[in-house]
């Protein structure tokens, strides 16, 4: 049986499928219901300090299923962060540890462009026991206003001055979890990662307009006749997080296509990997591209939190098919075979050059053949002429 345990910045995880920030973290009972299913980990709901601020609406999800189908292939969110006070969190942060003492419990935590507002958030979720941290720089609605989420996560400056506050003062593992809605994904990555980040986790949800109604003419999903664009999820945008992964991992551990050092060593850093994992085969693919652990948020939405067992089944079949004995012998695995599109036209022309070598003078139609060379042609035909 394959050993599906992770070891993730001194983080001992039973399986490397993590609870993502979300509605399933959203209170403690839920997340005692996680960690009863054996889930790896569970990341709470983004907290902060003044959750005043925080309200939701409803409707708040739009869904976008198969042609003819009912399979959930595209969720939007236009969900907040917790709107639970944070001493409310305090004192369940507390119970869920002293229940679940060997479980790994991350408090998702945002703030304002305030330097005493992150420190103090820090210091009081520490001492409450929380076993690492994530930084939301990436939740792409609401609060933009007050530089909350991805209008700090956008801005790579802004984000590694924040990074630094948050590691001077954090005795645990701290992730910064990254946007998708930017140009070049590593670019924020590396500012987290240089100011003492143990990790990037990717992608969160993409800026998005999941439709307008055509009957109604308004935009879905409508609270009152209204709407904002909100964060897209779900199987849909897999393909986009397994490509901002690879190249996370390329500039972190220095396996790009080019072949270049990273000009930073973070080969000691991890990835946590985010987007449309609903089964054990997804999770495969973005350890094979080089993430320690893989997030699962809408997934869970969708299928329930037993969705864990299936996919630790799933992917310790995978690792047997294959002879990988643990998470560690395959991770990074597939990084090997990106490179440019003029190697590939480089390798595709060697590959033809060989074979047109090895088949010249090969009798291919009946017209070729010749008495004269009658033997040797014959002899060209034979496979694996000893």
């Amino acid at each position: 049986m394959s050993d599906l345990s992770v070891v993730s910045n001194g983080l001992k995880l039973p399986n490397p499928f993590v609870i993502g920030s979300g509605p399933p973290g959203t209170n403690a009972n839920v997340i005692g219901k996680a960690f009863d299913e054996n889930w790896g980990a569970v990341i709470c709901k983004t907290v902060s300090l003044d959750a005043s601020k925080v309200v939701n609406v409803a409707p708040r999800y739009a869904r976008m299923r198969a042609t003819g189908t009912k399979e959930v292939i595209g969720w939007q969110n236009i969900e907040l962060i917790s709107d639970r006070p944070f001493e409310t969190w305090e004192d369940e942060f507390k119970r869920i540890k002293d229940k679940y003492p060997d479980r790994v419990l991350i408090a998702s935590v945002m703030e304002e462009y305030n330097k005493e507002a992150w420190v103090e958030m820090i210091e009081r979720c520490q001492a409450c026991g929380v076993d690492a941290f994530e930084l939301n720089f990436s939740c792409p609605h609401g609060m933009p206003e007050r530089k909350m989420g991805a209008a700090m996560g956008q801005d790579s400056e802004l984000l590694e001055e924040v990074c630094g506050w948050v590691n001077h003062a954090a005795t645990v593992p701290v992730w910064a979890k990254m946007t998708p809605n930017v140009t070049h994904i590593v670019d924020p990555a590396r500012a987290a990662l240089r100011a003492g980040c143990e990790g990037v986790a990717a992608i969160n949800t993409i800026l998005s307009v999941m439709g307008v109604d055509l009957e109604t003419l308004r935009p879905e999903p409508t609270v009152e006749g209204y709407s904002v664009p909100g964060g897209y999820s779900c199987k849909a945008v897999r393909p986009i997080a397994l490509r901002m992964v690879m190249e996370l991992a390329a500039m972190m551990y220095g396996d790009d296509s080019s072949g270049s050092e990273s000009e930073d060593d973070f080969k000691d850093r991890t990835i946590s990997a985010i987007g449309g994992v609903e089964s054990g085969e997804h999770a495969a693919q973005f350890i094979l591209l080089g993430a320690s652990t893989v997030q699962v948020c809408t997934g869970v939405m969708i299928h329930g939190y037993k969705l864990a067992g299936r996919m630790c089944d799933e992917l310790s079949a995978f690792m047997d098919k294959h002879g990988f004995n643990s998470i560690e012998e395959f991770r990074g695995h597939s990084l090997k075979y990106f490179s440019t599109h003029a190697d590939l036209v480089r390798r595709q022309a060697e590959a033809k050059a060989t074979q047109k070598a090895a088949n010249e003078g090969m009798v291919t139609k009946d017209t070729a053949w010749e008495g004269d060379n009658f033997v040797a042609q014959s002899s060209k035909l034979v496979a694996n002429d000893d």
